[in-house]
């Protein structure tokens, strides 16, 4: 008799770090939660083992010894949509905004939370199995978003949208969790309108928040990543 297959098998997470301790640690703390975990130290590893069947997620420092995790990213993304959580000492703005306009699904800076990792991960994970179509309907506590249809429902009452605030919610929608940087945003909502710049989008995201009854200082549906862009809650 053939043994029974596993219809939910452990996710595969590569961890791409030249530091011991951390993967150390990342290895002890993934591996507690039933993940499968793959280690690489250098650039030139990592790439080989992303593209190894069976892989689900890449965990990527930045400062890798052979060549930059900018790099890495940038090489991967030409044939691959392998989720990407940068874990990474580099705290400034333009290193995140760098790594998620070349296609990282997410940054996370050093010294970290291993739940704040973990939470990542799942979010991850699940817009991966996303990627080959958006669910027709987004739906969160009292915000339902039928992208088919173009629909907004708060609490069951239509919310009336622009297209520009349509455009904007419904990109996020598409991409539930992901953090989406100014530039992707603008390029999607506003393509090639000349002038279109941050501000433009920071006086949409507020007629969003006003309307879908979001405040920034305790926002439920629509977060800020300060400096970055945006992304919408998925929990």
């Amino acid at each position: 008799m053939s043994p029974p297959i596993a219809t939910n098998p452990r996710a595969t997470l590569l961890v791409v770090d030249d530091e011991p301790a951390i993967r150390r640690f990342l290895r002890t703390s993934l591996a507690a939660q039933d993940y499968t975990i793959i280690e690489a130290e250098t650039a030139v590893e990592g790439l080989a083992a992303a593209r190894r069947p069976g892989v689900d997620l890449l965990i990527l420092d930045l400062g890798l010894p052979d060549r930059d995790g900018l790099d890495v990213i940038a090489e991967l993304r030409m044939t691959s949509a392998l989720p990407i959580i940068v874990l990474s000492s580099r705290g400034e703005e333009r290193s995140k905004v760098d790594a998620l306009d070349l296609g990282a699904d997410d940054y996370i800076v050093k010294p970290f939370s291993i739940e704040e990792l973990l939470a990542r991960i799942r979010v991850a994970l699940r817009h991966r199995l996303q990627s080959q179509g958006a669910a027709e309907v987004f739906a969160l506590d009292a915000l339902s978003i039928d992208l088919f249809h173009r629909r907004v429902l708060l609490a069951g009452e239509e919310v009336k949208l622009s297209p520009k605030e349509w455009g904007i919610l419904a990109e996020l929608a598409k991409h539930p969790g992901r953090v989406l940087t100014h530039k992707h945003l603008l390029k999607a909502v506003w393509g090639h309108e000349d002038g279109a710049d941050v501000q433009y989008l920071r006086v949409y995201m507020r007629q969003l928040r006003q309307k879908l009854r979001d405040p920034a200082d305790q926002p439920r549906y629509l977060l800020t990543e300060a400096g970055v862009g945006y992304r919408l809650a998925v929990t």
